[in-house]
């Protein structure tokens, strides 16, 4: 029987690489999203894979969301929490609301959904949840103090839930990106995107495809016995 997996901010850049690996390799994928409609809709019609709306910063509706999924689809067995926003600036001109949407989004989602599916998969014996991270999360990156500490967060979330799903056959890993050639990354200036690449040691922007191999690995059989890691794939940007 397929595996279902729900990718959340799963119908674009890196997210839609997820759910497309992960469809080829015959898992049932539910790809979440926050607003945009449209797109939502183009992409179910070019991949036939299955959307569905919610805002995973708010609580109550990713537990409704994720119940009726189970209803519809099946038991969740696969978690890819890769939902994300940027909400830029120094500490001096960062308002509260700017902070507190991206710890909201792009770390209290990593919980929300945790929350809605980790029991299923303990009492199922089998689970697979990977939180997508970032190289600014293990570097710090200047005018990022919310998106830095979400994501650092996600690392020390990953390594703490994963030893509560060990010995029940549930992993929880983490990838941290580099710089992907997506629509977040296409919105930098040129100038300063030359800098940042010329930073990278492979001399180039990494592709979606690249982090959604990693996730569709680490969600496979064959890693079993790797959990509570952090897989980096930077082109060497930052190596620790």
């Amino acid at each position: 029987m397929s595996r279902i997996a729900i990718v959340t901010g799963g119908t674009r850049g890196i997210g839609e690489a997820i759910s497309l690996a992960l469809k080829d390799k015959g898992v049932t994928v539910v790809a979440n999203y926050a607003g945009n409609v449209s797109r939502a809709q183009e992409f179910e019609e070019r991949t036939g894979i299955r959307t569905a709306q919610f805002d995973v910063a708010d609580h109550d509706a990713v537990i409704k969301a994720c119940k009726q999924i189970e209803e519809d689809v099946g038991p969740v067995d696969i978690v890819i929490n890769n939902a994300g926003i940027t909400r830029d600036g120094t500490l001096m001109k960062m308002s509260y609301d700017d902070w507190k949407k991206v710890i909201d989004t792009n770390l209290g989602g990593c919980y929300n959904m945790a929350k809605a599916t980790f029991s299923g998969m303990r009492d199922r014996n089998w689970g697979r949840i990977v939180n997508i991270g970032s190289v600014n999360g293990q570097a710090g990156q200047y005018g990022q103090v919310n998106y830095a500490a979400a994501k650092s967060g996600i690392h020390g979330f990953t390594k703490a839930l994963a030893q509560e799903g060990a010995k029940v056959g549930v992993t929880v890993n983490a990838i941290a990106p580099g710089y992907i050639d997506t629509d977040m990354v296409a919105a930098v200036p040129p100038e300063v995107l030359a800098k940042i690449v010329a930073k990278i040691p492979v001399g180039r922007l990494g592709h979606a495809e690249e982090i959604a191999r990693g996730v569709a690995f680490l969600c496979s059989e064959d890693a079993g016995f790797i959990t509570g890691s952090t897989l980096s794939i930077n082109g060497g940007q930052h190596m620790y």
